[in-house]
């Protein structure tokens, strides 16, 4: 029997840092994960393929434009789903390939196999073969992730009726497809292809998509997608979804609405992958969603036992992760992890790109009593003209006391440009910070500047209120 210090169970986001992270402390460390390839949902199906897939459909949808826009005599051709998928596959194998180098670097065992406790310190590994291997480990890491949800009458079948990881098998782009959902993956999925030519209609039960964010980029990210060719129902129940037979899918609402399409995406939440991990044998009793319940540091009920990434829960998000099984990794190593994360970027690679982090409005207004907005749009900054993108926006949030509360951005770059608004928000900088620094010229960064300069200026009149009455 094998034994090791530390034992990760997956190799997503979560499982690599904290399996890199022990390394590096000189422990003795093994990563199993059962498939194939390293990198679990997040390099294979989820956030990689995904976001690659969007920015291929960008650059080649902006470049005939373009051309066109020149004066090229014809037609934008469509582009077909293998020929992204190509292109993506090689993304995919080089950070495989890049994985699995930095985990070998480290001294790290990879294990392939499916893993299951046998008891608290054991884990039983059963490789594709069907052999089995026990081994013992000091500390054990659940980084399992998680799986499409299954959807009460969706028979998903991976040929007409699709889930978010087996979309991108598309071998053509259909002309229509109904996309089920109105969370991140799936507005992202719908506004990507509505790009590439087909025609989405994206459908929800509540009002409108993505209703975490706040109402601007809500409202930014509906105009965008609709200016695509797609359309947004919500308010709606789903009844039931099935294929024809011959060449299309039926969906039936509550309404008694039916709409039939090429393909259906459906994309209604994920859940925690812990089949077969036999949890219960190590003294971890999962919640009522099927999730790990943790402390701060991502320790289970057993001392020894940590879990980490989706398989606990929210955010489920690639970057929260990766913090996750990092500070699992310095508190059974004894090392001190930090304060935590407080605040923690959303990026949604829908088209436009949508970013925030903070409050929204309607919560500082709430906890506040006042929210005072700037805004600074990319139709009027030199950057978003000279790169042809004026459609996107930056959003600053204070609370009357000038305090920076909320940063929320739509259009190019928002993912990136979010982290300026997250260093002022960790640092409870005022909003006038922007406008006393001097940013680049021309850039997308200035925005900051420009919506701030409109919030003091609310400021200075709110303040000139208050002292005359």
């Amino acid at each position: 029997m094998k034994r090791y210090d530390v034992f990760i169970i997956g190799s997503g986001p979560a499982g690599q840092k904290a399996a890199v992270a022990a390394a590096k402390a000189g422990r003795r460390v093994a990563v199993c994960e059962q498939m194939r390839e390293m990198g679990g949902a997040c390099v294979h199906f989820g956030t990689i393929p995904s976001k690659t897939l969007r920015e291929r459909a960008v650059q080649r949808t902006r470049g005939m434009k373009e051309l066109k826009a020149m004066g090229a005599g014809f037609n934008m051709p469509s582009t077909g789903v293998s020929q992204l998928i190509g292109e993506m596959g090689e993304v995919l194998r080089a950070h495989d390939e890049y994985m699995t180098a930095q985990l070998k670097r480290n001294g790290i065992d990879i294990i392939h196999g499916r893993a299951s406790f046998v008891d608290a310190h054991s884990i039983e590994v059963r490789y594709t073969n069907g052999q089995l291997d026990t081994f013992q480990s000091e500390f054990i890491v659940i980084s399992t992730g998680s799986k499409p949800r299954d959807v009460p009458g969706v028979p998903v079948d991976h040929e007409n009726i699709y889930d978010s990881d087996s979309i991108l098998s598309l071998a053509y782009l259909p002309q229509s497809m109904m996309v089920l959902g109105g969370g991140v993956i799936a507005c992202e999925y719908a506004s990507i292809f509505a790009l590439l030519g087909v025609a989405v209609t994206l459908v929800d039960r509540y009002p409108k998509p993505l209703g975490f964010l706040d109402e601007d980029l809500v409202a930014r990210f509906l105009q965008g997608f609709e200016s695509n060719g797609g359309v947004f129902i919500g308010n709606t129940e789903l009844a039931s979804v099935e294929f024809d037979g011959i060449s299309g899918v039926r969906t039936e609402f509550g309404d008694g609405t039916v709409i039939t399409s090429d393909k259906v995406l459906c994309a209604m939440g994920r859940v925690s992958q812990v089949a077969g991990l036999n949890a219960s044998a190590a003294g971890i009793e999962l919640d009522s969603r099927d999730l790990v319940p943790v402390n701060e540091y991502g320790q289970t009920c057993v001392e020894h036992i940590y879990a980490a990434g989706d398989v606990i829960g929210p955010p489920s998000l690639a970057s929260a992760s990766m913090e996750q099984g990092r500070r699992a990794a310095c508190h059974f190593l004894g090392d001190d992890p930090g304060v935590g994360w407080s605040l923690t970027p959303s990026g949604i690679y829908s088209v436009p790109e949508l970013s925030s982090v903070g409050l929204t409005q309607a919560q500082v207004e709430k906890e506040f009593g006042q929210a005072v907005v700037g805004y600074a749009d990319f139709k009027e900054i030199a950057r978003g003209l000279i790169a042809d993108s004026p459609e996107g926006m930056l959003k600053l949030i204070a609370s009357p006391d000038g305090v920076l509360r909320g940063v929320h951005i739509a259009g190019v770059q928002a993912t990136e440009l979010i982290h300026i608004g997250q260093a002022a928000l960790a640092s409870d900088a005022k909003v006038a910070s922007f406008v006393e620094n001097i940013f680049n010229f021309p850039t997308y960064a200035e925005s900051y500047r420009v919506a701030a300069l409109g919030l003091v200026a609310q400021l200075d009149q709110l303040n000139s209120a208050s002292a005359v009455a």
